[in-house]
């Protein structure tokens, strides 16, 4: 199989996995990364909040906050995507990838 073919976005697949690859830039990967950092940080702060019997209220606006910070990435990477993934595959005549990513976009708006 063409290490190309099935792949999102003119990105790579891995011929061992056949897991399809992203091809973001830099930059991208680096606000992700950022934000994640930032979330698992606000996760940790979360469990030591829970250890320290912290308010309830309390604990859940910093859920609150977390769910908004995740909701914030999900959004970016979901742009991105549709920028360049999606409208290369229906450029390519592959209109698939809309239902792919209607069922995506259901399981975000949960």
């Amino acid at each position: 199989m063409n290490e190309q073919e099935n792949a999102c976005c003119g990105c790579q697949q891995d011929a061992e996995t056949a897991e399809r690859l992203s091809h973001h830039d830099e930059k991208t990967i680096r606000e992700l990364v950022t934000r994640l950092n930032r979330i698992e940080g606000q996760i940790r702060g979360i469990k030591g909040m829970i250890e320290r019997h912290v308010y309830c209220d309390d604990i859940l606006n910093q859920m609150a906050s977390v769910q908004s910070a995740l909701n914030g990435a999900a959004k970016l990477l979901l742009e991105k995507h549709m920028k360049s993934c999606v409208l290369e595959q229906l450029q390519a005549g592959d209109e698939k990838v809309i239902d792919e990513v209607v069922k995506t976009i259901f399981k975000l708006v949960k």
